[in-house]
């Protein structure tokens, strides 16, 4: 009988590192648009729409000024899903209650890893319209890019090896709020 290891698992952020970070985020969102106005938030789900939900609550707190948040799906566009034949794949409904014509569009992740959930979810974004700019912000960015991606607004960036996970957990999803980092069989991507 074969042994395999059990996952290591090792906290990277806890709660108050991951609210402080999200903070910061929220702050530098708000010095680069003078036209809070024509700024949306969408988010990715599933962790993504969370973090926007989060950022939009503390640019209201910080400004006064209520910021439209909506949620993204973009399972259909991605270029690594496939459905076996007479599968049906089901996805959250997108969520954009709002024009997003000549706006400043910051798209909310938890983690970048490879850019290709990016990519999909740009091509998704564009199917509801066409942003002034889009920009990208993630809580974590652990490297690995296969994709000339790069966040404009990076919560924290953690170096790691290809086999580990990092796995953003979240009260409203997860019932906690914390980072932790997977090694092992688990970990293996």
């Amino acid at each position: 009988m074969t042994v395999t290891p059990a996952a290591v698992e090792r906290e990277l952020l806890a709660a108050e590192q991951i609210h402080r970070t999200l903070r910061r985020i929220a702050h530098e969102i708000v010095e680069k648009h003078d036209d809070l106005g024509s700024l949306a938030l969408v988010g990715i789900y599933t962790r993504g729409v969370t973090l926007a939900d989060r950022l939009h609550d503390l640019i209201q707190q910080f400004t006064g000024a209520s910021v439209p948040t909506g949620a993204l799906d973009s399972t259909f566009y991605r270029d690594d899903v496939t459905v076996p034949a007479g599968s049906l794949l089901t996805a959250p409904p997108t969520r954009l209650d709002f024009p997003i014509e000549g706006k400043s569009v910051v798209l909310v992740d938890d983690v970048i890893y490879t850019g290709r959930t990016i990519r999909a979810a740009i091509e998704a974004l564009f199917d509801h319209g066409r942003p002034r700019r889009v920009q990208l912000a993630v809580l974590v960015d652990r490297g690995h890019r296969e994709l000339p991606i790069r966040p404009d607004y990076v919560g924290k960036n953690l170096p790691t090896a290809r086999h580990e996970r990092v796995n953003v957990q979240l009260s409203e999803v997860d019932g906690a709020d914390r980072v932790v980092l997977l090694a092992g069989e688990e970990g293996r991507a």
